[in-house]
């Protein structure tokens, strides 16, 4: 067999291969939309969010607050997309099980083998926004985190509006944990903020 012909198959076959290796990765990712945000269980929330839900309005939070601090919106979208990818393979824990497991080590653990397959590339950019949230030394890492308590925040307040008292708890603490003025912004509007409301702005009713 030809050389060329000889390389030229070697080349197609490392292509699929990677292509593969980028659908698992994908695939994995979607596992996100069926992994519940376990904290809620405590509230008495049977159904609660997946970690996917959560991962998009955080995506919604970030990119806003990240114009309003003046921070690289992209780079906040990133942050907020691959923040939880790790729970794929240990689900979600909440605060509890925090307590009594090293859960941050397991994270790690996890990320590094789930993006080891990837293009150096790929895998060199999601490593380097991944250890900048982790580290929070850049403004983008900070509204990244902002938007991930906001978006819990939200979340509380609207499983209090739909009848889950419980929830209400989890509005006391995370406050405290908010860095940028857009945040702090946002969870003092967040106190009489009914969010069962917004839509009766946009259906009018027929008399």
């Amino acid at each position: 067999m030809p050389k060329k012909q000889i390389l030229s198959r070697a080349r197609k076959s490392a292509s699929t291969t990677s292509r593969s290796k980028a659908l698992d990765f994908f695939a994995e990712a979607g596992l996100l939309k069926r992994v519940k945000r376990s904290g809620w269980w405590v509230a008495g929330i049977e159904n609660p969010e997946s970690v996917a839900d959560h991962c998009f309005r955080c995506a919604v939070i970030g990119f806003y607050m990240a114009h309003e601090e003046g921070a690289d919106p992209y780079r906040v979208l990133a942050m907020t997309l691959f923040n939880d990818i790790h729970e794929a393979r240990i689900n979600d824990l909440h605060k509890m099980g925090h307590y009594y497991i090293d859960f941050k080590a397991a994270e790690k653990r996890v990320f590094a083998d789930q993006v080891a397959p990837l293009p150096s590339r790929v895998r060199a950019e999601i490593t380097g926004i991944r250890t900048d949230y982790d580290t929070q030394g850049t403004l983008e890492a900070l509204v990244a985190r902002d938007a991930d308590i906001l978006e819990c925040l939200v979340q509380a307040r609207e499983y209090c509006d739909n009848g889950y008292p419980v929830a209400k708890k989890f509005l006391k603490r995370a406050p405290g944990f908010l860095k940028t003025r857009t945040a702090r912004e946002l969870w003092e509007a967040l106190q009489s903020w009914d969010s069962t409301v917004w839509w009766e702005n946009v259906v009018k009713f027929e008399r």
